[in-house]
């Protein structure tokens, strides 16, 4: 029998929420970014054109409290219009935040996880 370890909840600081697009959806892409800086405190990244970090493709990041997850999560689920959403807390280990402990709404995309070796 394998034994491993709990992770209390109570050690996640924040999410993330990363919104992919392309040419085709920027547009979509912009008014999803609009309406949930309308609707929820969040903190939006600027717009990523190009890869970045781990990011296989273009990109902004959605920064918010734990406590709006379960309003901004199932928002996103209902409202992503077919654009791909990576969701991943922020526990301090960005290796497993954005791999093991992370959900995909959408296609999973191949993400740069090399770039957290020795993490």
């Amino acid at each position: 029998m394998s034994t491993f370890e709990l992770i209390d909840v109570a050690s996640v600081r924040g999410y993330h929420a990363h919104v992919y697009y392309d040419d085709d959806s920027y547009a979509t892409a912009a008014l999803i970014r609009e309406q949930l800086s309308e609707r929820f405190s969040v903190k939006l990244g600027r717009w990523r054109d190009s890869p970045v970090g781990p990011h296989p493709c273009a990109m902004y990041q959605v920064a918010f409290r734990p406590d709006l997850f379960a309003a901004i999560v199932p928002w996103l689920m209902l409202n992503r219009t077919g654009l791909t959403v990576l969701v991943h807390p922020e526990t301090g280990n960005d290796f497993l935040d954005h791999s093991e402990r992370s959900l995909w709404i959408g296609t999973e995309l191949k993400l740069n996880l090399d770039m957290f070796a020795g993490n």
